[in-house]
């Protein structure tokens, strides 16, 4: 059989959506049962009323396996039974609050993970039969890359938990690389403006033909999700954007500098939220004084006390801290589309990428991803991942905040649930791009896109600045 073969092209895609189903699977266990005994107070315990208890976690991660690959993967089927279809009700995300997971009767970890083994062997049966015919949910098998998704999703979030944890250490990684591109901190790369393709994918088909399209088209990301599609024409104005995520040196000028005191430099609401709260730093953040210095800035990394790089990507600051310093700086931050302008338009070809560097996929040569370091690197430690125009680290390290709501592209169907995208947009939220080192290879794309509220600094965001041409 030839490399184009139909039989063939499906076991590869067998084969990898196998192993990338198994990888987010390894992530999980490394997060919860491989750190913690099924009855240690920390596995169930609430860290924090913004997450879950891990597992609440780890048994919404099968039961979302169980709701599509066990129940509507089923190869050349009609749906059929779940392994638990009595547990939706406890782990459908949407109608249970975080803050309140822990008044459910929830399975123990124990039988979470039981739970999750007795999924998982059914999927993968359903995975080896599957034929991926035209069906839109389970053409190119984007079902199943749609739950490997989802579980990466969770175990970043899960790996947010662990940082506002408290207690000592339980996770460990290698340090990142060291920059080879000294003096990126501060930079700017003018971009000149183009018409460019953002997002992916055709136009979807709706109506009667909604469920047996056509399937992804050799121009898209197979397992983009809704809120991508479709790809559109932007007119994009010139404009510079720095070379690399502020740092923590910088941000530590800006609050040394008196910035969280500066009402100037604040929107009203940002400037109620940090009185409120009583913020005057980055999360984590201490300054420490010296008797044979000035005071320095530390941070509590995943339970580890240390003093903060200076050269790596600042982290856990809000959409207002980062719009804050933008002010203070004399720029602003980027919008979405100049985020994704940057990261993917070629001008030499006046093409769209698939991300800064090219078409390939990423390597740790490109970019931090799956909390191979459990912090971001110092700038310049990727210069494999680079934009052809000098702009380093706009995937992996550190999720950054853009100044754009949160709305569908024009022709946005929702896909295969509005849940996941459209009941949030037209919200308070802003948008994040970029994925950060806890993101899972397969989430990690110059299309993805992540929101959160602007006040929220648990996850693992920062920032770089842009300002007009």
């Amino acid at each position: 059989m030839t490399a184009t073969d139909p039989v063939t092209d499906r076991a590869a895609l067998r084969r990898r959506l196998a192993a990338e189903l198994e990888a987010a699977r390894a992530r999980t266990r490394a997060l919860t049962h491989d750190v913690f005994g099924p009855d240690e107070p920390d596995f169930t315990r609430q860290h924090s009323p913004l997450m879950s208890p891990f597992h609440w976690d780890v048994a919404h991660i099968a039961n979302m396996e169980d709701f599509w690959l066990v129940r509507r993967g089923a190869a050349d089927t009609d749906l059929v039974d779940g392994v638990r279809e009595d547990l939706d009700h406890l782990y459908d995300a949407f109608t249970n609050p975080r803050a309140g997971r822990t008044a459910l009767p929830l399975l123990t970890p124990a039988e979470a993970r039981v739970y999750g083994e007795r999924v998982r062997e059914r999927a993968l049966a359903h995975l080896d039969a599957a034929s991926f015919d035209e069906r839109r949910t389970l053409a190119g098998g984007f079902l199943f890359g749609m739950i490997v998704q989802h579980e990466q999703q969770h175990v970043e979030t899960m790996l947010a938990t662990h940082q506002l944890r408290a207690g000592a250490p339980v996770l460990h990684a290698d340090p990142p690389p060291a920059s080879v591109v000294p003096g990126l901190a501060g930079t700017e790369v003018f971009h000149p403006g183009a018409e460019f393709l953002m997002g992916t994918g055709d136009t979807e088909p709706s109506g009667e033909h909604a469920d047996r399209g056509a399937g992804p088209s050799s121009s898209e990301e197979p397992f983009a999700l809704d809120n991508e599609k479709p790809a559109h024409p932007v007119r994009v104005a010139d404009f510079w954007l720095d070379a690399a995520p502020v740092t923590n040196a910088e941000y530590a000028r800006f609050v040394d500098a008196g910035g969280y005191d500066d009402r100037s430099l604040w929107s009203e609401a940002g400037w109620e939220h940090i009185r409120a709260e009583g913020w005057t730093a980055p999360m984590t953040w201490e300054r420490v004084s010296r008797a044979d210095g000035p005071p320095r800035w530390f941070r509590t990394s995943f339970g580890v006390r240390e003093e903060i790089p200076a050269d790596q990507p600042v982290l856990h600051v809000c959409f207002h801290e980062a719009a804050a310093y933008a002010a203070w700086a004399g720029k602003r931050l980027p919008t979405e589309v100049e985020w994704e302008f940057a990261a993917r338009y070629d001008h030499a070809s006046g093409t769209t990428r698939r991300f800064p560097w090219g078409d390939e996929d990423p390597t740790p040569e490109h970019a931090n991803l799956d909390q191979r370091h459990l912090q971001p690197a110092p700038v310049g430690a990727y210069p494999a991942g680079a934009s052809p125009r000098g702009v380093h680290q706009l995937i992996g390290d550190v999720w950054e905040w853009c100044d754009s709501g949160f709305e569908g592209y024009p022709g946005f169907e929702p896909f295969p649930y509005k849940e996941y995208s459209e009941v949030f947009f037209g919200g308070d939220f802003r948008m994040l791009r970029g994925s950060s080192f806890g993101v899972g290879t397969p989430n990690a794309r110059t299309t993805f896109r992540n929101w959160d509220l602007p006040i929220r600094r648990q996850i693992f965001s920062g920032f770089r600045c842009a300002r007009d041409a």
